[in-house]
This record gives structure tokens, sequence and C-alpha cells, in this order.
């Protein structure tokens, strides 16, 4: 199970996610999430890794999907706090270099501010 709290954090909506993110489960919660932000015109989106404990192929191809449906709009999707499980992931996806990966928040926040 995959618990997403939403909050704004300047132009940009980040994403807490806490659990796994898996096929079946926490991955077509985040793809369902992620239109929403887009419909609603929410095209800055940071995912807070913190609380993730796993990620599957079927997370990880959520991901690349969010980040091609933002970039579409003109956004981007931006990762945050990627526990070592999570970006070995990744990184045996040969993944982790397409996405912007951050460790602090604040950071992650500014380089969205006046971007797209």
């Amino acid at each position: 199970m995959l618990t997403i709290r939403e909050r704004e954090a300047g132009d940009a909506v980040v994403l807490d996610l806490e659990g796994n993110i898996i096929m079946g489960g926490g991955s077509a919660e985040l793809r369902d999430q992620i239109r929403r932000l887009i419909q609603e015109g929410k095209e800055k989106v940071i995912l807070n890794f913190a609380g993730v404990k796993y990620i599957d192929s079927s997370g990880v191809g959520e991901l690349v999907s969010g980040s091609v449906a933002l970039n579409r709009v003109s956004g981007h999707l931006r990762l945050l706090n990627l526990p070592r499980k999570v970006e070995e992931v990744m990184a045996l996806s040969s993944l982790l270099s397409i996405f912007e990966v951050y460790d602090d928040e604040a950071e992650a926040v500014r380089k969205s501010a006046g971007k797209a």
C-alpha cells in the first residue's frame, strides 16, 4: 500500500510517498495522482521518497510515464530523498541518470522555481 500526501512548496507540488510502489498497488495510485495534477495545471512535481521502502519495475515504469506526461505539458518530475534500495533499483534499470535527484528539498524547490 502507498500513502500519498500532497503539499505545495513554492510553485511546485510535493508528493510525500510512504510505503511501496509496486504493481497492483502503489504504482497505479502514483499514476493517478500525477495525471490529476496535470489536469489541474500543476506541472512541477517533486516526489519525496523518504518513506518509500521498495519500488518494483512497475513503479519505475510509472516514474518514466509520469515524467513523459509532465514533459509533454512543459512540466517536470523531480525525485527527492531516494532510499538506498530505491536508488539501487533505479540504477539497475539504468534510469537514474534521466531524473533530477535531490537530497535537499529546498534545493529541489529552488530548481523548480521559474522553470517548467
